[in-house]
C-alpha cells in the first residue's frame, strides 16, 4: 500500500507527525511525504523535531499570499505530485487550505482521501475562517473520515456522511504531546530560549500565564481589546505574562502598539514545538484562539480561556477544561483573575482528560487505512 501524506502548516505537521511515523515504521506501507510550505519557518521547526524529511516540499509561501493564490498553488502542486507517485490513499488534516485544495487535487485523480481530525464544527461558516468552510469541503471529498472524538463522528453523521466511512480514532495532537513532553531535551529548550528572551522567567515565583493569538477573524480591533485586557492583567504583582506572538505583520503591528515595553510581558518570538510544550506545561493558564492548543492543555491539565465567539472543540468545553471568553478584553481580564483568585474555580478547570484521546490515534488510523486497501484489492 502507498500513501500520500500532505501538509503545510505548523499544526498540520504537528499532528500529521505521529503519523508520517507510524507509516514510515511499517513494513507493508510505501509512505512518501509531500509538504507544501504554506507556512516556512514555523513548518520547518516541527520538521526539525520530529525528523521528518519530505520527500516533495512544493515551497509556495511567498510574501503577501492570499488564499486565492494558495489553492490554486496547491491545487497544481499536489496534483503533479499525485500524477508521479500515484498513491492508493492521499492524506489531509484539519482545516488549512493546504488540506481542502490537496484533497481537492486527490479527487479530480481518483485517489481515495483519508481526512484525520474530521468532523470538527462551529456551524458557523464564518467562524473560524475560513477553517470552517475548508473542513466541510473536505468532508464531501474524503472516502475515510478519521474522527477525533464521537462528538465529531456524529457531526459528519447529520451531514449524511456514511457511517461506514467515519471511524473514531482519538486526536493526533495527543499522540504529538504525549511523545514530545516525554524528551528530556523539552526543558532545556525552554531555558536556553527563555535565557535569550526573557531571563525573567527562569527564576521566578510569580504564576504565568501563556497567550496566543493569530486567528484571521480575531485581526484588527479584537485583537487590539484582547491585547488591552492583557494590559490590565499586567498590574497584578503575582503574575507573568508569556506571549509567543504570531509571525503575521498584522498580529506583531497589533501586540507591539498595546503590550511592547511593559516589564511582566513577555513578547517572545514564535516557538519551536519542543519548548512550547515545556512552557504549557509550566504555565498556570492559557488565553488563546488556537484549536489545537484547546485539545492540548486540555491533555495537560491547564484551563483554558478561549477568546473566540465559537469554538469546534466542545468536548473541551463540556469536559470543564476550556471556557469560551470571547473577544472583549476586560471581560477576558475578569475570568482570568477569578481563576487566579478563586482556588476551587481553578481546580475545576486544572484537570487532565482524555477527551481528545488517548495517545494511539496514528496506529488506529495506519490499521485502518491498511484493512480498507485490503478489502478494496480482495472486491
Amino acid at each position: 500500500m502507498k500513501v500520500l501524506t500532505v501538509f503545510g502548516t505548523r499544526p498540520e505537521a504537528i499532528k500529521m507527525a505521529p503519523l508520517v511515523q507510524a507509516l514510515a515504521a511499517d513494513p507493508s506501507v510505501r509512505h512518501v511525504t509531500c509538504v507544501t510550505g504554506q507556512h516556512r519557518q514555523m513548518l520547518d521547526q516541527v520538521l526539525g523535531v520530529f525528523a521528518i524529511r519530505p520527500e516533495h516540499d512544493l515551497d509556495l509561501m511567498k510574501c503577501g499570499q492570499d488564499l486565492a493564490y494558495l489553492t490554486t498553488a496547491v491545487l497544481d502542486g499536489v496534483g503533479r505530485v499525485l500524477q508521479l507517485e500515484r498513491p492508493d490513499w492521499l492524506v489531509v488534516q484539519g482545516d488549512t487550505t493546504t488540506a481542502f485544495a490537496a484533497a481537492l487535487a486527490g479527487f479530480y485523480r481518483h485517489v481515495p482521501v483519508a481526512h484525520v481530525e474530521a468532523g470538527l464544527r462551529t456551524h458557523n461558516p464564518m467562524s473560524p475562517w475560513p477553517e470552517e468552510m475548508n473542513r466541510r469541503l473536505v468532508a464531501s471529498l474524503a472516502s475515510l473520515h478519521c474522527a477525533p472524538t464521537q462528538l465529531a463522528a456524529d457531526n459528519l453523521s447529520r451531514e449524511a456522511i456514511p457511517t461506514d466511512r467515519i471511524v473514531v480514532t482519538g486526536n493526533t495532537v495527543i499522540d504529538a504531546l504525549r511523545w514530545t513532553a516525554a524528551q528530556p531535551e523539552a526543558d532545556a529548550a525552554l531555558a536556553a530560549l527563555l535565557t535569550r528572551h526573557a531571563p525573567a522567567l527562569l527564576h521566578t515565583d510569580q504564576r504565568l500565564l501563556l497567550v496566543t493569538l493569530h486567528r484571521r477573524e480575531n485581526l484588527g480591533e479584537r485583537l487590539r481589546s484582547i491585547c488591552e485586557g492583557l494590559r490590565l492583567l499586567a498590574r497584578r504583582d503575582d503574575l507573568r505574562i508569556a506571549f509567543p506572538v504570531h509571525l503575521n505583520p498584522q498580529v506583531r503591528a497589533v501586540v507591539d502598539a498595546v503590550l511592547l515595553d511593559i516589564p511582566t510581558v513577555h513578547l517572545l518570538p514564535p516557538l519551536a514545538y519542543l519548548p512550547f510544550v515545556a512552557l504549557m506545561r509550566r504555565c498556570a493558564l492559557i488565553v488563546t484562539d488556537s484549536g489545537g492548543i484547546q485539545e492540548e492543555a486540555a491533555g495537560l491539565g491547564k484551563p483554558v480561556l478561549v477568546a473566540r465567539d465559537a469554538t469546534e472543540r466542545q468536548e473541551a468545553i463540556d469536559a470543564g477544561t476550556a471556557e469560551l471568553a470571547g473577544t472583549d478584553g476586560p471581560h477576558i481580564a475578569r475570568r482570568c483573575a477569578r481563576l487566579l483568585d478563586d482556588p476551587v474555580a481553578y481546580a475545576r478547570m486544572a484537570q487532565a482528560t482524555d477527551a481528545f484521546g488517548d495517545g494511539r490515534a496514528a496506529p488506529r488510523i495506519v490499521a485502518e487505512l491498511k484493512a480498507r486497501w485490503a478489502r478494496a484489492r480482495s472486491e
